[in-house]
């Protein structure tokens, strides 16, 4: 049996609208730690991380808005990915904006570091999330953690476990990206890191571009993580998010790439971040987000 650790990162300091924060909740509510232990897993339940609101900190440069914050957050954050993968056990992550994924990375990747391995990284997201304070046009950290991962960006960030990058370009994956901003688009360009947009599932299938995201991400790796963005999804399948785009991933392709991901065996690390309560309807996308984690966890139509 499998154990799993999970644990809720409530940090919104990243994101412009506030609410990503109880994120976690909305999961639990979901009953997603008991359906992960009806699928074999023994889950060990990590409650929440500390973290601080906007309203009681200085942001800071408004180019990084609460830098400082967030480095501490993710210092933390990687330590604890890092000694979950130590113990053997499968790390879940529950966002939280996906600044969390700044330290979720770096902790996951300083492990297989530390055995002389690389890991790879299938970033699953509506947005690339490689601004830099030199590109962004919020400050938001949200949307630079990929970015970050991959060694550009601000030192405090970039430099979590005294190195970078924490994952190669080569070894990096997009799927389901329908919105870049203007100055992002030639960062994205001169790492090489793979691009599959909307406009590609639509003309290959979801099939196709999961196979070819897999290859990419398992080929020279000890294994991959996941880093899942709900608003990859369709607004209408998903409408609790903060920065909702038309035209993203069904249900089934949603699905689909997460059985794929479950089959190839080498998942080792899943987040999922960006439910936004205040905005959603009835808890539908923390629902939704559970039942993408399940599959990638191994559950089966069948």
């Amino acid at each position: 049996m499998k154990t799993l650790r999970m644990l809720g990162v409530p940090l919104d300091l990243g994101a412009g609208r506030r609410g990503v924060d109880m994120g976690p909740s909305a999961l639990r509510i979901a009953r997603l730690n008991r359906r992960i232990a009806e699928l074999g897993y023994t889950v060990e339940e990590g409650g929440d991380m500390s973290a601080a609101i906007p309203e009681m900190q200085d942001a800071g440069d408004l180019r990084a808005r609460y830098l400082a914050q967030i480095v501490e957050v993710c210092e933390r954050l990687g330590d604890h990915v890092r000694q979950t993968l130590d113990a053997g056990w499968f790390p879940l992550v529950l966002g939280g904006d996906h600044s969390v994924a700044i330290g979720t990375i770096a902790g996951a990747s300083r492990y297989y570091r530390q055995r002389g391995e690389r890991m790879g990284l299938i970033w699953v997201d509506a947005h690339t999330d490689m601004n830099t304070p030199q590109t962004t046009p919020s400050g938001n950290i949200h949307g630079m953690p990929l970015a970050v991962s991959l060694g550009h960006g601000v030192d405090g960030l970039t430099q979590l476990g005294g190195y970078a990058p924490k994952v190669q370009p080569e070894d990096t994956v997009l799927i389901g990206v329908r919105s870049i901003d203007d100055a992002e688009k030639e960062q994205v360009r001169k790492t090489g890191v793979t691009v599959f947009t909307m406009r590609d599932i639509d003309e290959q299938g979801m099939s196709a571009v999961v196979h070819e995201a897999l290859h990419i991400a398992m080929r020279k790796t000890a294994g991959f993580h996941v880093s899942f963005d709900v608003d990859a999804l369709d607004p209408g399948l998903a409408p609790g998010v903060g920065t909702p785009i038309s035209g993203g991933l069904t249900y089934r392709e949603a699905h689909l790439l997460m059985e794929y991901i479950a089959d190839s065996g080498r998942l080792t690390s899943l987040e999922v971040v960006e439910i936004n309560p205040i905005v959603d309807t009835g808890n539908t996308t923390a629902e939704v987000a559970a039942g993408l984690v399940l599959s990638a966890l191994g559950k089966t139509i069948l």
